[in-house]
């Protein structure tokens, strides 16, 4: 339950100039003036943040490399939805009067009824992206084709260098805080990076190359995710029409659905936040080594449709030219006549075979390297034994900069399990729209579920005519983060 990776990097220079005119140190950068605070990327989370800041006098600029807003434009495959409720909009569960609200998009749209009449909770992923291009366009704090080349301390803050990718025209910002929000990369493995193209591409590119493989003979599926298997769905609902073979493979011990049982998503919760932040280091990574199906995985309604679609194929001894294979890991790709033939390795069983395609769709994950523009403040950062970044219970990253910069889905292995999920940006951005207008603007939400967490919540909430339990801990809190 996520949906809130950005599925790109946003706002950020990560592969250098794209353009001649980015490099062109003889035209003097535009001096935009000084705000309260820049937010660097245009993803949900810092969309939200902006839209949250709206109703404030904190003076704000979010700037964006793109030239329009794009949410997952690889994977807005026609029929996929939200795998959270529409309630987990930009503001909703920190203000539900906002004029930003999901509602208010269908009112001002007038799809209200229309959307009375759907009677679903999860919204059809297309109109989720329509929706947050819908605020995008009504804040002034937005700023598209900007990518942000540089940011560097100053006596009271940063300074902060952006480039407009197409022009080239360079501006320049100064604030007193940064809300770094660029989003994660498509991580494709060291050995499938020569291979890439037309015919072998990561997920989130699957909309744009999909009708150039539909007529392959045979398409093989990489990775078990969720993005994974809305691509497996999106070729089946398509093979009739084409007649190529489908092979999914996934080196996971299996096509597992994530945890969406009520109690289950009780994790995805302030509190449990909390509890899993005040954990020290070494727990906290032990628990998630055993989370990954509470953020991963499939939902449940992709898994059954995949199923069902199947089942449907085989009535009558049918064969659904279709193929799963889990605990398998593709460990090479290569040309072979005009397809190419994946070196696979079946662990459990220790057997090594190889499969041939025509294409290859990798649903091979996404990964958070720091951003290049962050470069020259390197040496104020702290960083954990790990070398990940150290970062605060109000997610602030720890450094010795006089500005503060807040980090926005970053830190799973600090804040938990919900950090990328969409249903907990409102909470975070509350925490930071706190920090930053120096008062409460919006609820800090503390008492939202029946589970506790911690024992003596559980005790002191538990305790009959007020008699007390004392505790003893054994917890290391040396190094909480």
């Amino acid at each position: 339950m996520t949906d809130g990776d950005d599925h790109r990097v946003s706002g950020a220079a990560e592969t250098g100039p794209t353009h001649a005119g980015d490099s062109d140190a003889g035209t003097d950068p535009v001096d935009c003036g000084h705000v309260d605070v820049l937010g660097v990327g245009l993803g949900p989370f810092n969309l939200g943040l902006a839209a949250l800041l709206a109703e404030t006098d904190v003076e704000a600029a979010f700037l964006e490399q793109a030239s329009t807003f794009a949410w997952h434009e690889g994977m807005l495959i026609e029929g996929a939805t939200l795998e959270v409720p529409f309630l987990a909009d930009l503001v909703t569960l920190a203000d539900p009067t906002s004029e930003y609200s999901y509602l208010n998009y269908l009112r001002e749209t007038d799809r209200i009824y229309e959307f009375y009449f759907y009677e679903t909770f999860q919204v059809p992923r297309r109109e989720y992206d329509a929706y947050l291009g819908w605020v995008a366009d009504r804040l002034e704090s937005c700023r598209f084709s900007r990518r942000v080349t540089s940011v560097a301390e100053t006596d009271t803050g940063f300074r902060v260098e952006a480039v407009d990718p197409e022009t080239g025209d360079r501006y320049v910002f100064t604030a007193d805080d940064l809300v770094v929000g660029v989003g994660s990369r498509p991580y494709v493995p060291d050995q499938f990076r020569n291979s890439l193209g037309e015919s072998i591409f990561h997920t989130a590119r699957y909309r744009d190359r999909r009708d150039g493989v539909l007529d392959s003979d045979a398409i093989a599926v990489v990775g078990s995710g969720q993005s994974a298997a809305e691509v497996v769905l999106d070729l089946l609902e398509r093979q009739s029409d084409h007649g190529y073979r489908l092979d999914w493979l996934t080196r996971s011990d299996g096509f597992f659905s994530m945890e969406y049982s009520k109690l289950g998503l009780q994790h995805f919760t302030p509190e449990y936040t909390r509890y899993f932040y005040d954990l020290d280091r070494d727990t906290r990574d032990e628990a998630l080594s055993g989370q990954d199906l509470l953020y991963k995985g499939i939902d449940v309604q992709t898994s059954a449709r995949i199923y069902d679609t199947l089942y449907e194929r085989s009535i009558g001894s049918r064969d659904p030219d279709f193929g799963m294979l889990a605990m398998t890991a593709v460990e090479d790709i290569e040309p072979a006549g005009d397809g190419y033939r994946l070196a696979c390795h079946q662990t459990q069983q220790d057997e090594r075979f190889v499969h041939e395609a025509d294409a290859v769709v990798l649903g091979t994950g996404y990964h958070r390297p720091t951003p290049s523009f962050l470069g020259p403040l390197e040496a104020a950062l702290d960083r954990d034994s790990k070398e990940r970044l150290r970062i605060t219970a109000d997610y602030r990253v720890k450094s010795d900069c006089e500005g503060r910069i807040f980090v926005q889905n970053a830190g799973v292995y600090t804040h938990g399990v919900g950090t990328p999920d969409l249903g907990l940006g409102c909470y975070r951005n509350a925490v930071v729209v706190e920090q930053l207008a120096s008062r409460e603007v919006y609820p800090i939400d503390k008492d939202t579920v029946f589970q506790d967490f911690d024992v003596e919540q559980f005790v002191t909430t538990g305790q009959r005519d007020g008699a007390a339990s004392p505790l003893a801990s054994t917890t290391d809190r040396s190094d909480l983060t």
